[in-house]
């Protein structure tokens, strides 16, 4: 038979244990709420500044293909002027060979009939060909400098372009982040859901954590990887651009040479046309490469933007 006295004494020993355990179970769970909007405010700040930061670059690299696809379009068209003025230069060239050939003098009369223009009289020109010669070849030469140097300013941007795409992706910690913040916000609801069940938190916690909740949630609908395909299309078309640009730089700069400009022979000629022809064509892929990379660089900065309302959004509310 159990004596009474000592079922009281142990009655009266457990009471502030019990008392103890129920407060401590509700200490918990409202604490578990405070402590979890603290986690949540840990885990989703910084994350705006981070992407700020990729925000900038983009914009930057936008500016760096921007300018290869400028320099690039600046040496298709000095090649293609050039072309014209090669074809200038080749029958005058012929016309001085023969005359000094013949010992005649470098100058040709001609003759025109104005009366189309409204002149009456016909209009007499002497052309020195030794000059319009050399003016040709000075002016053919200078557009095949602009070519090969505004390939090489071409070559150096878009090398540029392709290492800032290549770097600005969301990295492994970024996205391990992004992805702590959304699960600190799905751990926040489930917190707050059972501490509003079971009667065990503050309203003003409630309605904090609830503000986060809405303000946060736009982060569950974020696609991150629209950002990486992105800089993954720039920094492809960024370094097919630099590879253009430098063949044609050696290229244009083979072409404008003296050594292949002044070999008069049929295969010189053939020679110096085969290398402007290919200069030009790598001076157009280099254009077309440059501005598709500043197409993924533009959308790129679009996609982040997104991302960064949404960070910003979400921080506040965390504040």
């Amino acid at each position: 038979m159990i004596n009474p006295t000592k079922l009281f004494m142990l009655f009266i020993t457990c009471l502030p244990l019990c008392f103890n355990a129920v407060a401590d179970e509700e200490q918990s769970t409202t604490s578990s709420l405070a402590t979890k909007i603290q986690i949540t405010r840990d885990k989703c700040s910084g994350i705006s500044d981070s992407m700020s930061d990729m925000k900038r670059l983009a914009g930057i690299n936008t500016a760096v293909t921007g300018v290869g696809t400028v320099t690039g379009g600046v040496a298709l068209a000095s090649g293609a002027i050039k072309n014209k003025m090669d074809t200038l230069i080749d029958p005058i060239e012929q016309e001085l060979q023969d005359m000094i050939n013949k010992q005649e003098t470098k100058h040709i009369y001609v003759k025109v009939d104005a009366s189309e223009l409204g002149a009456t009289e016909t209009l007499d020109f002497s052309i020195d060909v030794d000059q319009a010669y050399t003016t040709y070849q000075s002016t053919s030469k200078k557009l095949g400098d602009i070519r090969t140097g505004t390939l090489a300013t071409s070559a150096i941007t878009d090398t540029a372009g392709t290492i800032i795409a290549t770097k600005n992706h969301i990295n492994d910690d970024l996205q391990q982040r992004i992805n702590d913040c959304i699960a600190a916000i799905n751990d926040l609801h489930n917190t707050r859901l059972r501490a509003r069940t079971e009667n065990t938190a503050a309203p003003s916690e409630l309605a904090q954590s609830e503000v986060i909740e809405r303000m946060c949630f736009d982060w569950k609908n974020v696609d991150l990887s629209v950002i990486n395909k992105r800089g993954t299309g720039a920094a492809i078309s960024s370094g097919a651009g630099a590879a253009m640009a430098v063949a044609g730089t050696i290229t244009s700069a083979s072409a404008n040479s003296n050594s292949v400009r002044t070999n008069n022979t049929p295969e010189g000629k053939d020679k110096e046309k085969n290398l402007n022809t290919a200069s030009n064509i790598l001076a157009g892929g280099t254009t077309v490469a440059s501005g598709v990379a500043t197409i993924f660089n533009a959308t790129q900065i679009s996609a982040i933007k997104k991302i960064v309302a949404v960070a910003d959004k979400c921080e506040e509310a965390l504040k």
